[in-house]
């Protein structure tokens, strides 16, 4: 079996954290640092596009993941994941979003220490240019982010609604210290993309300490004892191995935990009905699967809807679907197309899409073998807790105030879908729970914490086992209450420290 030379650093997945992780450690000469990931290093053109972002999952660049069908709807959903260079940060809506302080005040529960609001504060700032200059954001990061330049008239006349209906018009939802309403940052330079790929790896491509290997698969991680020493992948036609002092999964809330069970390490249960042999139990690996649903309220215009010159969806808001919250736990974001809905097509319109940004309901990532090219079983189990529904509630009854504000009835708009027929909670929590998507978001299947669910330490160490660390979307105990790719950025800038042991 054919060896590389031994690394400092093996990192396993090229998303977003990979690509940071990838910049930051090979920034010193004196590391050796190697990147793998499973897609190609030529992706769709497409991928540079803004207004292009809906079909790239289904693209070269997308797994093709869907989860198991759902309790809820009785019917699987799609859950996009990026496959390539800059990951699921190459085919997302690219909008670039702190969550609320408040939902990180949570990540302490099981015991994780260091990661509050404040604590990763320095690390949202590193990662980001903010062209608002808004206090607290970063001013010389790699990331150049920014409300939409040219922001669509419909879209603007829906804020100027959201304001009349009452609602707070904030300054910088982006920042994590606001609710209201306001355009939003958007990873988007020159009317193009930036990926964690175009930020950060392409200005390390040129070092001599850092080797990418594209289009190579992790089978698993290999051991001595208790340490991990290396990788075994195939690239390239052939099956190879390579040796580190430290491997460090950033392969997201899927990809990681996968790779994880795929080497015996998880739930006893769970990897005797895999038939593979168990290395270490750790009954976390795979559990708390959770992810950010979203239902649509889809409106037909008789003036004509101008053209996507953006990501669609340029204006969120953040909000309390009850007054006594500590915090927002619902977010309204206003997308110029009409999404595909089960009453009827429509032509020229919009949607108002409803999200629960600190969903109750978790769920479950399992494999079915040792085979590393097999779909995992992904179970993020929407809606099965009653409050995530309610908070739907919630945020159609906002949805539709301000849709019926003046700013967006002047074009002429009629609710299509759920249609104003559905008025009480029953059938609108029906429609709910049948007719939503993710807003491809999972997290938590490698939850940090210091207690005996938790799949990482503080120092995103795996538990009970040396030289492997996690540092992605799966250590995320409880979500952000907004996109998540601004959070990932941040713990990966953290995780760069923690390696390096600053």
């Amino acid at each position: 079996m054919p060896s590389l030379t031994a690394y400092d650093y093996i990192l396993v997945g090229a998303g977003t954290a990979g690509c940071v992780l990838a910049d930051r450690l090979s920034q010193d000469e004196n590391a050796r640092v190697l990147l793998l990931e499973a897609g190609s290093s030529a992706l769709p053109d497409a991928v540079a596009e803004p207004p292009a972002w809906p079909s790239l999952a289904s693209s070269a660049a997308g797994w093709g993941d869907a989860t198991v069908p759902q309790g809820a709807s009785g019917a699987p959903v799609a859950l996009p994941r990026g496959k390539g260079l800059g990951g699921s940060s190459a085919i997302n809506a690219m909008v670039f979003a702190r969550g609320h302080h408040t939902s990180y005040e949570s990540w302490s529960d099981h015991g994780a220490k260091g990661w509050t609001f404040d604590d990763l504060l320095p690390y949202f700032q590193r990662s980001e240019t903010a062209v608002s200059g808004a206090p607290g954001r970063g001013t010389n990061g790699p990331l150049f982010v920014a409300p939409a330049a040219d922001p669509n008239e419909l879209l603007l006349a829906c804020l100027s609604g959201a304001v009349e209906a009452g609602h707070r018009r904030a300054f910088d939802i982006s920042g994590g210290l606001e609710e209201g309403f306001a355009p939003v940052d958007l990873n988007i330079v020159s009317g193009r993309r930036q990926s964690a790929a175009d930020a950060y790896l392409h200005r390390a491509l040129h070092r001599p300490n850092l080797d990418v290997v594209t289009d190579a698969v992790v089978h698993r991680l290999l051991f001595d004892g208790t340490r991990c020493t290396g990788v075994e992948f195939r690239a390239q036609g052939g099956v190879r191995t390579a040796a580190a002092g430290e491997v460090v999964l950033t392969a997201g809330a899927i990809g990681s935990a996968q790779l994880l069970l795929r080497s015996g390490i998880g739930p006893e249960d769970d990897l005797r009905q895999a038939q593979v042999d168990m290395l270490h139990a750790l009954p976390g690996v795979g559990r708390n699967l959770h992810d950010h649903p979203r239902a649509n309220l889809v409106y037909r215009a008789r003036r004509p809807v101008p053209a996507a010159r953006n990501n669609h969806g340029e204006i969120i808001g953040l909000l309390r679907s009850a007054p006594e919250l500590d915090g927002p736990d619902l977010q309204i974001i206003f997308i110029d197309i009409p999404v595909p809905n089960p009453v009827a097509p429509v032509r020229n319109g919009f949607t108002i899409g409803v999200s629960p940004m600190r969903p109750a309901s978790r769920g479950t990532l399992r494999i079915t073998s040792a085979d590393p090219y097999a779909p995992p079983v992904i179970d993020p189990n929407y809606f099965a807790e009653e409050r995530d529904v309610q908070v739907v509630l919630s945020g159609i009854r906002e949805a539709r105030r301000i849709a019926s504000s003046s700013a967006p009835s002047a074009w002429g708009i009629e609710e299509v879908s759920p249609g104003l027929d559905a008025v009480d909670a029953q059938s609108l929590g029906d429609h709910a729970r049948r007719h939503f998507g993710s807003y491809c978001h999972p997290v938590g299947t490698c939850m940090m914490g210091e207690d005996e669910v938790s799949v990482v330490d503080s120092a995103l160490r795996v538990r009970g086992l040396d030289g492997l660390r996690v540092a992605d979307a799966s250590v995320i105990p409880s979500i952000p209450s907004n996109n998540t790719n601004a959070t990932v950025y941040a713990i990966a800038e953290r995780a760069a420290d923690l390696l390096r042991g600053v």
